[in-house]
């Protein structure tokens, strides 16, 4: 077994404007976890409650981050049952937030500038660091790293998608649709060509991981910018199943997976899942978008003009997509229990 390590691209924002940026997790019991959502944190259990006529459960407590940074992440280290947020405090971007979900219980990472750097190829300088298997912090602080330049161009914007511990970089110039560069982290491999035999767009978009209940994630999801369909994407058997996309066409969503569940929080505050099972694809094209109830009736979605409008339940597979971005503000994820990765745009790592 591997232990965890966290590589971070942090934020280069010409934004000087803070507001709140929430994020949605799973525990290792895939109990749905909001954090920031209506300024508090909520526990919402798994996914057969989710639709209910409850309300989820107020876990707000002190020593959590304001999440109030411009592109606040969460990432769950499996082993240790623990949070890991990224960019969550603007006054202290560089710390890293850990919630022990056994305990409910939150504490800060302090972070230096001062260690040996590890090899990863993405734009701009690389900043690395190793957590262990921590599910709170210790007195030793760990270390962003800079390193070398990637071989992409300065205008590639990430996307990265890591499964069987590789990270796969989507949508890079020059690489075909249904394929990817992928990059072994551990042992440090440059990036190779990967040919995946599916049909996923080159565009730009979000990328998730399903988690497995044992070993490492062997499948990822791909939402274009779009929105118009999910790809997701099996690394082993290098096919491509396009599932319903979110009912909410959201370029500025994020998107967190666990086995069974494949979750979206949108820019205006609404959590919304699509039920998946490994393996089922003809369960899994009928599948549709359905919303947190239980999150929507404790912390209301935000009614601004700029919030993002809904087309009602989809069901089946979606288009191909061909949008790029150029809001540097967005927010990729691949998640791992061995190695958590925050995507930001232009950002370094």
């Amino acid at each position: 077994m591997f232990l965890p390590t966290v590589v971070s691209l942090l934020l280069l924002s010409t934004s000087a404007t803070v507001r709140a940026t929430p994020c949605v997790a799973f525990d290792i019991n895939w109990n749905l976890l909001a954090f920031g959502l209506d300024g508090k944190d909520w526990y919402a259990g798994t996914q057969d409650t989710w639709t209910g006529s409850g309300g989820a459960k107020d876990i707000t407590t002190s020593g959590r981050p304001p999440f109030d940074g411009a592109n606040t992440t969460c990432y769950l280290s499996e082993y240790t049952n623990a949070i890991y947020v990224l960019n969550g405090d603007s006054q202290n971007p560089s710390s890293v937030y850990i919630y022990d979900a056994t305990a409910a219980s939150w504490t800060t990472q302090a972070v230096t500038t001062d260690s040996q750097s590890s090899r990863c190829p993405l734009p701009g300088q690389h900043i690395f660091s190793g957590h262990g298997l921590l599910k709170a912090a210790n007195s030793t602080p760990l270390a962003w790293v800079n390193d070398e330049q990637a071989p992409y161009p300065s205008n590639y914007q990430p996307v990265m998608a890591l499964a069987q511990n590789h990270i796969h970089f989507l949508n890079v110039p020059d690489v075909a649709a249904g394929s990817a560069d992928i990059f072994v982290i551990h042992s440090r491999t440059p990036t190779l060509p990967l040919l995946n035999g599916g049909a996923f767009p080159a565009s730009y978009g979000q990328a998730t991981s399903f988690f497995q209940d044992s070993g490492v994630q062997q499948e990822f999801a791909f939402i274009p910018q779009d929105s118009s369909a999910v790809y997701v994407v099996n690394v082993e058997t290098n096919t491509t199943q396009a599932l319903a996309g979110p009912t909410i066409k959201d370029p500025k969503a994020t998107y967190f997976a666990s086995t069974d569940s494949l979750i979206q929080l949108a820019s205006n505050g609404v959590v919304s899942f699509l039920p998946y099972q490994e393996g089922n694809t003809n369960v899994n094209s009928a599948a549709s978008w359905s919303t947190v109830n239980i999150l929507t009736s404790v912390a209301p979605p935000s009614t601004s003009t700029s919030s993002p409008s809904a087309s009602g339940t989809q069901s089946g597979a979606g288009g191909s997509a061909t949008s790029t971005s150029s809001d540097s503000n967005k927010s990729n994820s691949a998640l791992s229990d061995e190695t958590v990765m925050d995507i930001v745009g232009h950002a370094d790592v």
